[in-house]
């Protein structure tokens, strides 16, 4: 977005765009509209996602896959009715069903009495590493393969990020890596957790489980939340479960699946999806989520430095955001005098867990 405004833009990464480690990296992400009450996000993804079609419009392969997002979770849950009342305010395409229509829908999924679901028409698959790559390259910004330090401030004023590398503006956008850079400033209130991530493979032929048959879904069960990703691109039947891992190092941290999770993942195919419920695990991923203390993103300025911003905390849900959040980088970078919004503000950011988006 800095690029595209005509700024001078260079971009520093210590791995290179989508590397293994970071958290923009891998096959998939899920893009939604749904958020329950939380409307700020629902605005954020909504704004972005014209800028994700664009861009795989672009690209001789997709970035974006239109599968559609099924929700669904006991009849009565408020998030899914706040989700609804969201898209129905503001004119979204969606489709929504009892248990009885659900499984007339989606008959490779087992749904319980008592359940209902929707789905959202419009969103769907971002393909995360292809995204990350493309952008960089049709940015224009020279990549420098370095380790970013935090900024020190030279005499005409720019700030050196590393070794002969400075800058009037600069945005940490580190992910994972923010609390390691900035450890008195964010040292635990970004936390970096394992996140494990397994790909079944269906058997040949078997198209239940690819889309159109089957779109993005999330098993929204009392806030338990377990989602998945249809076989995308012959990657087979994505599924992994939304809760928080272990703290990780994300240079160091062993990225081997555990068999415990893998047993998990199994448990709840033999309960939702039971054709799947022997499967062969085709591949799988550890990755990490960076969290803040609530959920809710980080961008604001680097304390006594106008012009240094941290941007990071997507907290599990950050990738689909993108654009939205690099256009409002952007525009505080053009306008000094533009509030920070008071969510992603630094002084909202604590040092102990309350989850409370998602």
């Amino acid at each position: 977005m800095l690029a595209k405004a005509g700024h001078s833009v260079a971009i520093v990464d210590q791995y290179g765009p989508a590397n293994a480690r970071a958290s923009s990296a891998g096959e998939s992400r899920v893009t939604r509209l749904s958020y329950g009450s939380d409307a700020i996000y629902s605005q954020m993804a909504a704004r972005s996602l014209p800028h994700w079609q664009a861009l795989s419009g672009r690209c001789a392969l997709p970035v974006f896959h239109n599968t559609g997002v099924l929700w669904f979770s006991p009849a009565g849950d408020d998030y899914m009715r706040q989700s609804i009342d969201w898209l129905e305010a503001n004119d979204r395409a969606y489709w929504r069903g009892d248990a009885s229509a659900l499984r007339q829908r989606f008959p490779q999924i087992r749904f319980s009495d008592g359940e209902e679901g929707f789905v959202e028409m419009e969103t769907g698959a971002l393909i995360a590493g292809r995204a990350v790559q493309t952008v960089a390259k049709e940015s224009g910004a020279p990549l420098i393969i370095a380790r970013a330090e935090p900024p020190r401030k030279l005499s005409d004023g720019r700030y050196l990020v590393a070794e002969g590398i400075a800058a009037r503006h600069v945005v940490y956008a580190c992910g994972p890596w923010l609390a390691k850079l900035f450890p008195d400033v964010l040292g635990e209130r970004i936390v970096p957790t394992r996140q494990e991530i397994m790909h079944f493979g269906s058997a040949s032929g078997d198209a239940r489980f690819a889309p159109p048959a089957l779109p993005v879904w999330a098993d929204n069960n009392a806030g338990d939340i377990a989602y998945g990703l249809p076989d995308l691109e012959n990657q087979g039947f994505k599924i992994a479960f939304d809760r928080h891992g272990p703290e990780v190092d994300p240079d160091s941290q062993d990225r081997r699946l555990t068999p415990a999770m893998v047993e998990q993942a199994r448990d709840y195919l033999a309960r939702r999806f039971p054709d799947l419920a022997d499967a062969p695990l085709v591949h799988g991923r550890v990755c990490q989520y960076e969290n803040s203390s609530n959920g809710d993103f980080l961008i604001d300025r680097l304390p006594g430095h106008d012009n240094v911003w941290l941007v990071g905390g997507g907290s599990g849900h950050g990738f689909k955001h993108g654009p939205a959040v690099g256009e409002m980088v952007s525009r505080h970078i053009a306008d000094a005098r533009l509030a920070v919004e008071a969510r992603f503000s630094l002084a909202t950011k604590n040092t102990s867990s309350a989850r409370s988006v998602y």
